[in-house]
């Protein structure tokens, strides 16, 4: 809605917003005509042209903006989404607590958005869809920079091949609370920064100095011209504020900037990107080797000029508060109670539009603490018998923290190890299956600059036979104890590489710790038993993920069908293994984090797809793909699917009332809720749910019954953006495409490419077959008859399989079936038989040899 803007004078005032063109526009689109929207600039502060937008081809309009549910607007509207939360509510929050229990929070909304709760507050009461953003800030994807000075202003010394520098002037003002001391860390500022006619606004300096890179979260939020006002008129500061003159060019995933600095008078030529080892690739390929600075300008001018002595605040007015926004508010006193009795303002009774459901402010930064260590327990069969050199270790965090705090204060751990031990620095991630540990491994290893190393590169070929991939006994714990104390001592480390399609050891690679990099992460459901976190520096344990979104999805069935079970009875049927040698083990980390993102359900990690069965020649693949980055590989997998007997369905089998288990390269992988369709575009979440063959016993164990199966092979080919997947179903007569990508313009340029508009089909593989089957073979399960025999004979192997390695690592047996019981107590049986079968024999042996020596001893006197 900004680019309907008719004047910047009065910021974000619902009367600069030229309503009547905007709902023109809407018009037009709701009758089938094509029209022209109006494009703002905001450097220039003025309208620079028009956009031509095709009604048949946008298929959906999104109108966006603060004003966006306004009554004018509202009956043009199909579908009323209101946003509330973000930087809206976490600045309330910090407000709140900087200044204490001085003014109602009322006060502080009508200081910090004086717009809102007259003008935007009673109109988003009016939507369908009510979205609380709890996010804050997020080091998950993570910009790293690269940061040095430059004697050349000119850009054109360091452009990109083809890219076009862009011109931006800014002013950076860091404001200071009214209750903070002259001490205060200048992480505890609020940074605003103006931009053209837009202002936008962090909460503190947030970032990790990690060597020569600097890391920052996505933590920056656009706020009204009136916020920085409020701010100023609560008592707030300007500490330092600069200008800043940038330069910048970029080629899609990396950009260089050069930056003057007024009040340093000095020019900075800065690289930023999503990933550090392209940053660093191309700094080297620049030819620019330093010296790198890792500090930021506002820590460079304080160096040069001082942090600002305080001034005393103006007293608190005693005078009563109107709701007229031209008067100037008097600043509270700045009254700093302690933290505890800070009445948070989501603990606060108050509307949904104020109150997000999830967040939660931590105005207290977490520190990490070090304390005298306990010596080493020589029985561990993992030792490392040079941990003596440690003489401290890390104290606990009391509480567990969210994934993004989480992953702070674990990158934070890791340096205060190195700071304090020097390298290398060891750390061990633990969990239930499907937790997260792996993707926080590698978010970490990324920021940090490490290897990861995962536990199941030691399973042992003989103990991982028939899907058994979770029994701690499966581990080579002397291979692994040797690997750590090489890397303990400075030596080459080869760790085994496993290959969990044929379940045998298919290798080694080495792997050497450096000065450079001296943090290496193992992860694994076992990396915090006893017998392996001895010997490491670093316990982070991560439950949730999967683990918790399955037990709800078997909740919910297990309610419509009106069979009603606790969390608990589930999870020692679901996660056998999890209560018995996982949970004890995850209480003694030093960092607890609980993991409630949800990737099926959040659009950020989702992948584009489309799918057709067209044919396409491997040579036209292989063109839209970049060669130097080409990879091909096979998979042959089985989809399996589980639904609960009595859930109701239309009529036909859907993928939105089973489990799917997908079986591939001897993992099981998991979807629990059907992807998003979207035009010719299928919406599906970019990560796979790793869990146990136990797993899905259990899930069976609890009545979930296979219903249908898909046996097929892929061939892929892949370049790092887009992946093109050949599909061949078992029962199929043509195999089906599949383009794959995080950018949808990008994977509907390849399927145009590949010339398959037109082709495009947003079904299900398990719908496709079903739809295949005469009406005559279909049955209740959705298959062939002729394909039941085969789908019993998997479920029956998985059955097997998985409750013989709960109920060997196991003592709860309350889950497990009656056939199960008495199937266990003749085998039992069975084995008692042989024995006394045995013994008698033996015994018949023992007294036949007595009776002939006696024999033999008469016969010679």
């Amino acid at each position: 809605m900004e680019d309907y803007r008719c004047r910047v004078d009065d910021g974000n005032d619902l009367d600069s917003i030229d309503f009547d063109a905007l709902v023109q526009n809407l018009e037009d689109l709701t009758k089938g005509k094509d029209t022209s929207i109006p494009v703002f600039d905001y450097q220039q502060k003025r309208h620079v042209g028009s956009k031509r937008i095709n009604s048949v081809s946008s298929g959906v309009v999104i109108v966006d903006g603060t004003y966006a549910l306004h009554a004018r607007l509202r009956s043009l509207l199909d579908i009323r989404v209101a946003v509330v939360g973000g930087v809206h509510f976490s600045l309330l929050s910090k407000v709140q607590y900087d200044i204490g229990d001085s003014c109602s929070l009322d006060y502080l909304i009508d200081s910090i958005f004086p717009l809102f709760r007259k003008h935007i507050e009673p109109d988003l009461h009016h939507a369908q869809i009510r979205i609380n953003n709890s996010f804050v800030s997020s080091f998950r994807e993570a910009i790293y920079k690269l940061k040095c000075r430059s004697e050349s202003p000119d850009v054109s010394a360091y452009a990109f091949k083809g890219a076009e520098p862009q011109i931006d002037n800014f002013i950076e003002m860091y404001l200071r609370a009214p209750s903070a001391s002259e001490e205060a860390r200048i992480s505890d500022w609020i940074k605003v920064r103006q931009s053209g006619i837009r202002y936008y606004l962090s909460l503190g300096d947030q970032r990790i100095v990690d060597k020569n890179f600097i890391i920052r979260p996505k933590a920056e939020f656009e706020v009204g011209r009136m916020t920085l006002g409020g701010l100023l008129a609560l008592g707030y500061t300007v500490v330092v504020s600069y200008k800043r003159a940038s330069t910048s060019i970029s080629n899609g995933s990396l950009s260089m900037s050069l930056e003057t600095i007024d009040t340093l008078g000095e020019t900075f030529m800065v690289l930023r990107g999503m990933n550090r080892k392209t940053v660093g690739a191309e700094a080297s390929r620049m030819g620019v080797n330093g010296p790198w600075i890792t500090k930021s300008y506002l820590e460079l001018i304080l160096e040069r000029k001082g942090v600002p002595r305080l001034s005393t605040p103006p007293p608190l007015s005693h005078t009563s508060m109107t709701s007229n926004q031209d008067r100037l508010i008097a600043a509270p006193r700045p009254i700093r109670t302690t933290p505890n009795l800070v009445t948070r303002v989501e603990d606060l009774s108050q509307p949904w539009t104020r109150s997000p459901t999830k967040a939660q402010m931590e105005p207290v930064v977490a520190t990490w603490r070090f304390m005298p260590s306990d010596p080493p327990h020589t029985g561990s069969s993992v030792v490392d018998p040079s941990s003596f050199r440690d003489t401290m270790k890390l104290v606990p965090m009391p509480d567990s923290y969210d994934l993004d705090r989480g992953l702070l204060l674990a990158v934070q751990a890791i340096q205060a190890l190195l700071e304090s031990k020097g390298p290398p620095v060891i750390v061990g991630i633990g969990g239930p299956s499907g937790s997260g540990k792996t993707s926080l491994a590698h978010k970490m290893a990324n920021i940090v600059g490490c290897e990861v190393v995962s536990l199941e590169s030691y399973f042992i070929s003989e103990q991982v036979k028939d899907f058994k991939h979770d029994d701690f006994r499966s581990l080579d714990l002397s291979l692994l104890a040797k690997n750590i104390n090489d890397i303990r001592c400075g030596r080459t480390a080869k760790v085994p590489l496993f290959d969990l399609e044929t379940g045998a050891r298919s290798g080694f690679k080495e792997l050497d710790i450096s000065e450079d990099c001296g943090v290496i992460i193992f992860e694994g459901v076992y990396a915090l038993h006893p017998e392996i976190r001895e010997s490491l520096d670093l316990w982070i344990a991560v439950v949730g993920g999967v683990h918790s979104h399955l037990i709800s999805r078997v909740q919910r069935d297990k309610s419509r069908v009106g069979c009603f079970m606790s969390q608990n009875d589930i999870m020692m049927t679901v996660f056998p293994m999890f209560q018995q040698h996982i949970e004890p083990h995850l209480v003694h980390a030093h960092l607890k984090i609980r993991n409630d993102f949800d990737p099926v359900l959040s659009p950020e990690s989702s992948l584009f797809v489309l799918k057709s069965n067209m044919q396409v020649a491997y040579q036209d693949i292989v063109k839209i793909l970049d060669p130097a980055k080409l990879c091909r590989s096979l998979q042959n997998f089985i989809d399996i699917y589980l639904k609960l007997p009595g859930i109701p369905t239309n009529g036909q089998l859907t993928e939105n009332d089973c489990i799917r288990v997908r079986i591939c390269e001897g993992r099981f992988a998991l979807l629990i809720r059907e992807p998003i369709r979207e035009g010719n575009f299928i919406i599906q979440p970019k990560v796979d749910f790793d869990i146990s063959i136990s797993t899905v016993a259990g899930l069976l164990n609890l009545g979930y019954q296979a219903v249908a199966y898909i046996e097929a092979s892929a061939f892929i080919y892949q370049d790092g953006k887009i992946l093109v997947e050949v599909d061949h179903l078992q029962d199929a007569p043509s195999p089906y495409l599949q383009i794959k990508g995080v950018n949808k313009d990008a994977v509907a340029a390849a399927g145009s490419t590949l010339k398959l508009d037109g082709s495009y089909t947003t079904k299900s593989y398990l719908q496709i077959i079903l739809e295949r089957l005469p009406e005559t073979e279909q049955n209740s399960r959705g298959i062939h008859t002729q394909q039941a025999a085969r789908l019993q004979e998997l479920v029956e192997f998985i059955q097997y399989q998985g409750n013989s390695s709960a109920s060997e690592s196991s003592p709860v047996r309350e889950t497990v079936p009656i056939e199960g019981i008495i199937e266990d107590m003749q085998s039992r049986i069975k084995r008692l038989e042989r024995w006394q079968t045995i013994n008698t024999v033996l015994w018949t042996f023992l007294m036949s040899a007595l009776v002939g020596y006696s024999l033999y001893q008469r016969k010679r006197q």
